[in-house]
């Protein structure tokens, strides 16, 4: 297992076996999905409008489902999935089709071989990330793996705007695993190699979603595994380069921001600093994997991590994070509890 841990997080892709089958679903949106003499699911009476797109209530999806006979409830969740991608279909506009592949439903304005070529990669990054992080990834039985991809960056944001607090402003995205009932991966159209790494990462987020770790931890494993699985590294900067803007910029009050998960939405250079010191240390951590996975599954945002890391690290996160970064020690740089 560490060395299977090694070759994601510095060896070479794996080659791509050919494309999933794919069925394109032309047919109008549904107004309700049925199953047996159960009352029908109506969709318009479950979705809110928001930005002028369709926001599905999947807390009412999910009591309708649960309501079901158990031997239905997987099938009918995903026709309801399908009804609600195909209204969002109409919403976006001419030349959005939705497709699906045995394990996901991919909902684009992309022409065919790349849609087709889109689909396998989300297949073979699901089986390669499920299986390298063997006990810590949990795919939820319920429904496929979603990706929606749009045209440009103004209908993106207007769409994830339902995911983000009302005011204020946050860090710029190039992809974004929302979580609400039913999970699914947002991007913005770009060509195929630029879609790849997000897909990657936002499926690493996906498969500890069921874990309370807390944010550095979860967006390390993500960036790792992004770089492993497409060979893209994703830095401007020369590693001398990002060296010296990590020692100018941590200190006492940046790492509890780190820690608390607050610097990953900050507008200046701590976002990207938070990612790359998030990389650098679950590396250096997951070069034990029998340490390694029981403090992932243990790891809890309240603390930072922090009594998981003493448990089954035998570390203190601020003495590692101090080591990564040539800092002298103190009390202040470990994870302050929120608990």
């Amino acid at each position: 297992m560490l060395t299977r841990l090694r070759n994601l997080f510095g060896g070479h892709t794996e080659r791509a076996p050919a494309t999933e089958p794919v069925v394109r679903h032309a047919v109008a949106a549904p107004l309700e999905v049925a199953s047996g003499s159960a009352p029908a699911f109506r969709i318009a009476e479950h979705c809110w409008g928001q930005q002028g797109y369709p926001i599905m209530d999947w807390t009412a999806a999910g009591r309708w489902v649960d309501a079901l006979a158990s031997s239905d409830q997987a099938s009918v969740w995903i026709a309801i999935e399908r009804a609600w991608l195909l209204h969002l279909r109409d919403a976006l506009g001419a030349g959005f089709q939705l497709v699906e592949s045995e394990n996901c439903l991919l909902l684009a304005a992309l022409e065919d071989n790349v849609a087709n070529a889109t689909l396998g990669f989300m297949e073979r990054t699901l089986k390669r990330v499920v299986r390298t992080l063997d006990g810590i990834a949990q795919v939820t039985p319920e429904g496929k793996d979603i990706l929606i991809v749009f045209d440009d960056e103004d209908a993106y944001y207007r769409y994830v705007s339902h995911a983000y607090p009302d005011g204020g402003e946050f860090a710029n995205s190039g992809g974004m695993y929302i979580n609400g009932g039913c999970g699914h991966f947002v991007t913005v159209r770009r060509d195929l190699s630029a879609i790849e790494p997000v897909i990657a990462h936002e499926m690493t987020h996906a498969c500890p979603a069921h874990l309370p770790i807390p944010l550095w931890l979860n967006e390390g494993l993500a960036v790792n595994t992004e770089q492993r699985l497409t060979g893209v590294q994703g830095s401007m900067y020369t590693p001398q380069e990002m060296r010296g803007m990590h020692l100018a910029f941590w200190g006492e009050a940046e790492i509890q921001e780190f820690w608390s998960g607050y610097s990953f939405q900050r507008l200046d250079d701590g976002n990207l600093l938070s990612y790359d010191l998030a990389r650098i240390l679950v590396a250096y951590m997951a070069k034990d994997w029998a340490a390694f996975r029981p403090f992932v599954l243990a790891a809890h945002h309240a603390d930072g991590g922090a009594q998981a890391a003493h448990a089954y690290l035998h570390a203190d996160l601020g003495e590692l994070v101090c080591a990564i970064l040539g800092q002298a020690y103190a009390p202040e740089w470990s994870p302050a509890s929120s608990a």
